[in-house]
Protein backbone atom coordinates (compact mmCIF):
# COMPACT_ATOMS: atom_id res chain seq x y z
CA UNK A 1 0.00 0.00 0.00
CA UNK A 2 1.44 3.69 -1.05
CA UNK A 3 1.39 6.11 1.85
CA UNK A 4 0.71 10.05 0.63
CA UNK A 5 3.19 11.61 3.08
CA UNK A 6 3.45 15.70 3.14
CA UNK A 7 5.99 16.81 4.48
CA UNK A 8 6.04 20.78 5.67
CA UNK A 9 9.56 21.56 4.58
CA UNK A 10 10.37 24.76 6.67
CA UNK A 11 9.88 22.42 9.96
CA UNK A 12 11.37 19.69 9.18
CA UNK A 13 14.36 21.41 7.90
CA UNK A 14 14.47 23.98 10.95
CA UNK A 15 14.24 20.60 13.45
CA UNK A 16 18.14 20.49 13.13
CA UNK A 17 20.48 23.32 13.73
CA UNK A 18 23.01 21.86 10.58
CA UNK A 19 23.03 25.61 9.64
CA UNK A 20 19.97 26.13 7.25
CA UNK A 21 19.30 29.49 7.97
CA UNK A 22 22.53 30.23 6.11
CA UNK A 23 21.35 28.27 2.53
CA UNK A 24 17.05 27.92 3.38
CA UNK A 25 17.24 26.89 -0.58
CA UNK A 26 19.98 24.55 -0.21
CA UNK A 27 18.43 23.28 3.18
CA UNK A 28 14.95 22.18 1.45
CA UNK A 29 17.10 20.49 -1.42
CA UNK A 30 19.12 18.39 0.63
CA UNK A 31 15.97 17.15 2.19
CA UNK A 32 13.73 17.03 -0.88
CA UNK A 33 16.82 14.39 -2.12
CA UNK A 34 16.85 12.76 1.11
CA UNK A 35 12.80 12.18 0.57
CA UNK A 36 13.49 11.15 -3.22
CA UNK A 37 15.59 8.32 -2.05
CA UNK A 38 13.57 7.29 0.85
CA UNK A 39 10.62 7.19 -1.64
CA UNK A 40 12.70 4.80 -4.39
CA UNK A 41 13.10 2.25 -1.73
CA UNK A 42 9.67 2.34 -0.57
CA UNK A 43 6.04 3.17 -1.55
CA UNK A 44 5.93 6.34 -0.52
CA UNK A 45 4.49 8.95 -1.99
CA UNK A 46 5.38 12.22 -1.26
CA UNK A 47 4.84 15.59 -1.81
CA UNK A 48 7.18 18.60 0.05
CA UNK A 49 5.41 21.71 0.77
CA UNK A 50 8.26 24.73 1.11
CA UNK A 51 7.95 28.26 1.65
CA UNK A 52 10.13 31.86 1.78
CA UNK A 53 13.40 31.59 0.50
CA UNK A 54 13.30 27.78 -0.64
CA UNK A 55 10.00 28.64 -2.89
CA UNK A 56 11.14 27.26 -6.53
CA UNK A 57 13.05 24.05 -5.44
CA UNK A 58 12.33 21.58 -8.22
CA UNK A 59 10.12 18.56 -8.34
CA UNK A 60 12.16 15.61 -8.82
CA UNK A 61 11.00 11.61 -9.50
CA UNK A 62 9.32 10.51 -6.33
CA UNK A 63 8.93 14.36 -4.42
CA UNK A 64 6.83 16.79 -6.00
CA UNK A 65 7.21 19.94 -4.85
CA UNK A 66 5.25 22.72 -4.33
CA UNK A 67 5.60 26.25 -3.29
CA UNK A 68 3.26 28.13 -1.12
CA UNK A 69 2.63 31.64 -2.13
CA UNK A 70 2.30 32.56 1.90
CA UNK A 71 2.04 30.55 4.92
CA UNK A 72 3.23 26.96 4.34
CA UNK A 73 0.85 25.55 7.13
CA UNK A 74 -1.81 27.35 5.16
CA UNK A 75 -0.81 25.77 1.66
CA UNK A 76 -0.97 22.29 3.59
CA UNK A 77 -3.79 22.47 5.33
CA UNK A 78 -5.73 23.37 1.77
CA UNK A 79 -3.75 20.08 0.67
CA UNK A 80 -5.04 18.10 2.79
CA UNK A 81 -8.16 18.95 2.21
CA UNK A 82 -7.92 18.80 -1.17
CA UNK A 83 -6.44 15.22 -1.61
CA UNK A 84 -9.47 13.72 -0.83
CA UNK A 85 -7.65 10.90 0.28
CA UNK A 86 -5.65 9.74 3.40
CA UNK A 87 -2.05 11.30 4.34
CA UNK A 88 0.41 11.35 6.66
CA UNK A 89 1.57 15.28 7.78
CA UNK A 90 5.23 15.16 9.06
CA UNK A 91 5.32 18.44 11.29
CA UNK A 92 6.62 18.84 14.40
CA UNK A 93 4.16 21.93 14.43
CA UNK A 94 1.32 21.75 17.22
CA UNK A 95 -1.14 24.14 15.61
CA UNK A 96 -0.75 22.38 12.13
CA UNK A 97 -0.78 18.91 13.63
CA UNK A 98 -3.85 19.93 15.06
CA UNK A 99 -5.43 21.42 11.73
CA UNK A 100 -4.63 18.69 9.46
CA UNK A 101 -5.63 15.83 12.35
CA UNK A 102 -9.37 17.47 11.89
CA UNK A 103 -9.21 17.05 8.27
CA UNK A 104 -8.32 13.67 9.09
CA UNK A 105 -4.73 13.33 8.56
CA UNK A 106 -2.11 11.24 10.49
CA UNK A 107 0.23 13.11 12.01
CA UNK A 108 4.63 12.12 12.15
CA UNK A 109 7.43 13.94 13.91
CA UNK A 110 10.53 14.89 11.33
CA UNK A 111 12.99 12.64 12.63
CA UNK A 112 10.12 10.16 10.75
CA UNK A 113 12.23 11.86 7.17
CA UNK A 114 14.99 13.55 8.91
CA UNK A 115 17.71 13.09 11.04
CA UNK A 116 17.18 14.54 14.52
Amino acid sequence: MTTLLVVDGANVVGSVPDGWWRDRRGAAERLRDRLAERAEHSNDEVILVVEGAARGVESVPGVRVESAAGSGDDHIVELVAELGRPCTVVTADRELRRRVGALGAECAGPRTVWPG
